[in-house]
């Protein structure tokens, strides 16, 4: 018999919330449901900055791409990347080199109807669905394999997306899995929710309870991502603190604190 208790739109469920479309509400975008929009509401209640630190996390990710660019890494794999809004990795890397090439991967299937729409007439990226948990068989899409060119170094991303994998998923061998296919001069970039105040431990219960996932590492496990690469400076701080383009406030606020970002390089 059919599953009765959910409602499908285009091979969507809109009665569970989704992490792509509630990333998307939080950035003020229009693609998402009334489920994800009441979850993230159930996150207010938590955490009010909740809506900052989206656009916290999405400064930090074009600082990281343009840092990478003047470093000389022109091609990304951008995994768990959530809907397309504005600044994508793309817009950012091809703004500052327009041969960057950028593969995005996403399981969400709006991601990719969206995806292709918005990038219909750009050769040099690509949006595929797929499961970030299986590394072995986004290395193999045709689309990976199509734009990204192994003997050269890549940009390995995972923005705000680990803490949605619990220990019992093995992220760190999920890391160690992409990394292990991208040659020395890679780098890979991870923002992640840390659970350094009661406050954020408060978030994760609300996360655990609404969506079913999400797990809220302290700074040093968040830093054990990178072990075994370079960890460049300033290690893994939270999001304001990294590389920033400006003055940074002495004292943070519980929002600029709930996520933490890191940058290294494979040697």
């Amino acid at each position: 018999m059919p599953d009765t208790t959910h409602e499908w739109n285009n091979g969507i469920d809109t009665t569970r919330p989704s992490i792509a479309r509630a990333y998307d509400v939080v950035l003020n975008g229009k693609d998402n449901f009334a489920v994800d929009r009441a979850f993230v509401q159930e996150i207010v209640k938590v955490v009010p900055e909740i809506y900052d630190v989206a656009t916290y996390n999405r400064a930090i990710l074009g600082r990281a791409v343009r840092f990478l660019i003047d470093e000389g890494i022109t091609q990304f794999i951008d995994l768990g990347s959530g809907l397309p809004t504005v600044e994508n990795t793309h817009q950012v890397a091809q703004r500052a080199n327009p041969d960057s090439r950028v593969v995005y991967v996403d399981n969400d299937p709006m991601v990719l109807a969206h995806g292709r729409a918005l990038l219909g007439a750009n050769d040099r990226t690509a949006v595929i669905t797929s499961d970030l948990r299986d590394p072995a068989a986004i290395l193999a899409d045709p689309a990976v394999k199509q734009l990204i060119d192994f003997g050269r170094p890549v940009g390995v991303l995972l923005v705000g997306i680990l803490h949605h994998l619990h220990d019992n998923e093995d992220p760190r061998g999920i890391v160690e899995g992409y990394m292990a296919a991208v040659p020395p001069g890679s780098h890979l970039f991870i923002t992640h929710f840390c659970g350094a105040t009661q406050d954020a431990r408060d978030a994760e219960r609300k996360f655990l309870a609404l969506l079913g996932t999400g797990r809220f590492r302290s700074q040093k496990e968040i830093t054990g991502f990178f072990d075994g690469f370079e960890l460049l400076e300033p290690g893994v701080v939270p999001l304001p603190h990294w590389r920033p383009d400006g003055a940074v406030p002495d004292t943070l606020t519980v929002g600029q604190r709930l996520m933490y970002g890191g940058l290294a390089r494979k040697a």
